[in-house]
């Protein structure tokens, strides 16, 4: 007989001292395919999880988590309430397809080159100058880079332009309510920001990405104005702030790694793509990803009643071992990996904005390991906090 959510484990997600939160997961999910969590959030912590908890029988968190906030109103309930990624069915669609249309892999695998300059630009100015801090100098510097080439925004904009996107990322999960201030101060000066871009381009096309997306909205003629800024912002945040993460933690654990990494040093182009790939499995910098359930349905033996709050934990399906052979051990080699890498998210919601993403990592670290082979770890191992998009504390290494 199928259990009930009540039948659950029941756990508070809050970290245990001495313990890595994989293997908190990897014991938690020994013992159940699923786990209880507060407001009445259920975990399901199998690889197998991915296609039904993101299939037709849920849909896409929208404004709940904000409400349950007690967020009602304001620049992060107007980002969260506008957003594609908070949007389901035709909406998710109408406000979806002019960012696809002009946000295409073709397109994107066309700024590896930008990619490549940006890269060597920055490692040359740091190479044998001692230890710096590579979250801020390199891993934020490169992808805000890269999108203000995309948007056309003057490189003096960047130092409030990057503060204004770390802060609005704030607002994408749970909102810590004693910084909601400033979160939504910032968001609303990206917001106008965006919003003079927009009009920029509307008055004077450039040819570029920005003017093919105002042109693909006018034609499609079904977006507000919020609609069709929002969307650019949300596009900025997912392609600025878990870039930046995943860049940091996967250098770090190659550098962990000697010998992966003089093999990486030896052949960067060749090994490139896999180096990426294992990074942003070992390392999620996406936690999970939450739904709601549409419609009754039984999975693993467990009955997930319509209106239940879901969450895949990407942390525990990326180290299933059902899926992965040593899920534990960091190796550039694998060849388990699915086609579709689970930290994209699925279906009508995968991320816009994948094809970027791996090509600035790809060619960034490549080009690392090219110009600075000798580069070395310096101070304290990187953390990764708590939350839906996991963010690091701090990360120093030298350029050698």
């Amino acid at each position: 007989m199928p259990r009930t959510l009540q039948d659950l484990p029941q756990i508070d997600f809050a970290p245990i001292p001495g313990v890595s939160p994989y293997q908190g997961l990897k014991a938690l999910r020994d013992a159940s395919p699923f786990v209880r969590g507060p407001l009445g959030l259920v975990m399901g912590l199998r690889h197998s999880h991915m296609e039904p908890l993101t299939g037709p029988k849920t849909r896409q968190i929208e404004t709940e988590v904000k409400m349950i906030q007690g967020i009602f109103d304001g620049p992060i309930f107007d980002f969260t309430n506008l957003a594609m990624l908070f949007a389901n069915g035709a909406v998710h669609q109408r406000r979806r397809s002019p960012i696809a249309r002009t946000f295409a892999f073709k397109l994107m695998d066309a700024m590896r080159p930008k990619v490549i300059a940006i890269a060597e630009e920055l490692v040359v100015e740091r190479l044998r100058a001692g230890p710096f801090d590579f979250v801020a100098e390199f891993a934020s510097m490169l992808p805000a880079r890269i999108i203000a080439d995309i948007l056309g925004i003057p490189q003096s904009d960047l130092p409030v332009f990057m503060r204004w996107v770390q802060d609005a990322a704030d607002s994408l999960g749970f909102v810590d309510v004693e910084r909601r201030a400033t979160i939504e101060q910032s968001l609303s000066a990206f917001n106008d920001y965006v919003q003079g871009l927009l009009d920029d381009r509307r008055k004077s096309p450039r040819g570029d990405f920005l003017s093919d997306y105002v042109a693909a909205t006018a034609a499609q003629g079904d977006m507000s104005e919020g609609e069709i800024r929002t969307q650019i912002v949300g596009l900025i945040l997912a392609g600025s702030d878990t870039t930046r993460g995943s860049m940091c933690m996967t250098l770090w654990r190659l550098l962990d790694h000697p010998a992966q990494w003089a093999a990486f040093c030896a052949d960067p182009h060749g090994l490139k793509a896999g180096v990426v790939q294992e990074g942003l499995r070992f390392e999620p910098i996406v936690a999970a990803i939450p739904r709601v359930v549409m419609e009754e349905f039984v999975l693993d033996d467990v009955v997930l009643p319509a209106g239940t709050l879901v969450t895949v934990s990407l942390m525990a399906a990326l180290r299933d071992p059902d899926v992965y052979a040593e899920p534990d051990v960091f190796n550039i080699y694998r060849a388990d990996h699915p086609r579709w890498h689970p930290v994209f998210g699925a279906g009508a919601h995968r991320c816009a904005g994948e094809a970027l993403a791996r090509a600035e990592m790809e060619e960034a670290l490549a080009v690392i390991a090219r110009l600075a082979p000798n580069t070395e770890q310096s101070g304290a191992e990187p953390k990764l906090a708590p939350g839906a998009i996991r963010q690091i504390d701090q990360m120093r290494v030298a350029f050698n």
